[in-house]
């Protein structure tokens, strides 16, 4: 079955499922205008998310992605964290804070939390995605035996092949250029830092599955070359973080149109995995940083976000978590609903100048 049709969508884009950014209206807005809405719902609780998928459907009839973090549960390192914690204090001290006491482990894996699987195979949102790696063969079965569509992010034909195998529908090809977490099943594995094109072609021609570009996609343009290197759809992340339906507050966007677009880094230091973000004061810090004494991810994560808590109450927006594609500098302020607008009009446009060329 084609790739929009097993999704239950007319228009070949996915907005990405970005934590902490989109919000049910964002989604609501994307499935309305014909492409998968979706939900990151990995920082949620089960109560939290269930709410999030409640609020989507009072006001699209759509489809929805809920996507779900299946890292590796952290291994507590006491040691590692009591330096981290010191390292960090004088970051803190700027700021008219302490560091904390100790760290905790914020998030929990899907693999270890079988509540929000329950939940989900009673609310049956028509996709579930995971980044981060593969849950488990049982979650799997469950999942699909309630109808609902998987997908799981490769960084790599390894990972692709890892994905294919586990009996996932498609695959979302994430080039190294892409805003957020790195997908990689191991972030202390070598990585082949493949770009969005090159990935993409390759699982297009080795693997047997739909695959969805992902990475620097801004516009209808970009869509269209997705799709002509074979995708079936384009996954979109930094080209909604302007909407109005985003939740990234006013310091995330003022520098996502300033210069800081232009210079994305890949850091470990806000959440203890390489993570693409616009370049800020804790990115500065961290270009030091040997990414061995970063505690485990979400671990680290604790610490990033308390800093950031009293950087933001002293008026300091740069710790945040801002994470950006190395498209960044084509974002657009407007309504989610106008940004599909626009995104349909350039792909009809595109793909209308290719027909164009091919007749010459």
């Amino acid at each position: 079955m084609p790739l929009l049709e097993l999704l239950g969508i007319r228009a070949p884009i996915i907005q990405a499922p970005m934590a902490g950014v989109s919000s049910p209206a964002m989604a609501a807005a994307v499935a309305n205008a014909g492409g998968l809405g979706s939900l990151g719902v990995g920082a949620m609780s089960v109560r939290q998310a269930q709410l999030a998928i409640g609020e989507f459907r009072r006001i699209s009839s759509g489809p929805l992605n809920v996507n779900l973090f299946v890292h590796r549960p952290a291994m507590p390192d006491d040691r590692k964290q009591a330096a981290w914690l010191k390292r960090l204090a004088p970051e803190f001290a700027r700021w008219g804070a302490q560091a904390p006491a100790a760290l905790n482990e914020i998030y929990t894996s899907f693999l270890a939390n079988d509540d929000m699987l329950d939940m989900l195979v009673a609310e049956q949102p028509k996709v579930v995605s995971f980044h981060f790696g593969l849950p488990r063969r049982d979650q799997i079965d469950r999942l699909h035996a309630a109808g609902i569509v998987l997908l799981a992010s490769a960084t790599s034909v390894q990972e692709a092949q890892a994905i294919e195998t586990a009996g996932i529908d498609a695959i979302v090809a994430q080039g190294y250029e892409a805003g957020g977490h790195r997908g990689v099943f191991d972030p202390d594995a070598e990585d082949s830092r493949l770009g969005a094109m090159a990935l993409t072609r390759l699982l297009v021609q080795s693997g047997k599955v739909p695959i969805i570009a992902s990475g620097g996609i801004m516009d209808g343009a970009g869509i269209a070359a997705a799709l002509a290197l074979g995708a079936s759809a384009a996954q979109l992340g930094t080209a909604f973080i302007a909407t109005d339906e985003s939740l990234a507050d006013a310091g995330y966007r003022e520098r996502l149109f300033a210069s800081a677009a232009h210079e994305t880094v890949m850091t470990r230091v806000i959440s203890g995995r390489p993570a693409r973000s616009l370049a800020n004061e804790f990115t500065g810090w961290g270009a030091a940083v040997p990414d061995d004494a970063v505690p485990a991810y979400p671990i680290a994560y604790d610490a990033g976000k308390a800093l950031n808590a009293v950087a933001k109450a002293a008026g300091q927006s740069g710790y945040g978590a801002h994470w950006a594609g190395q498209g960044a500098p084509l974002a657009r302020s407007m309504s989610t609903q106008a940004l599909m607008e626009a995104l349909l009009a350039e792909l009809h446009e595109a793909r209308a100048r290719l027909n164009q060329q091919e007749k010459r």
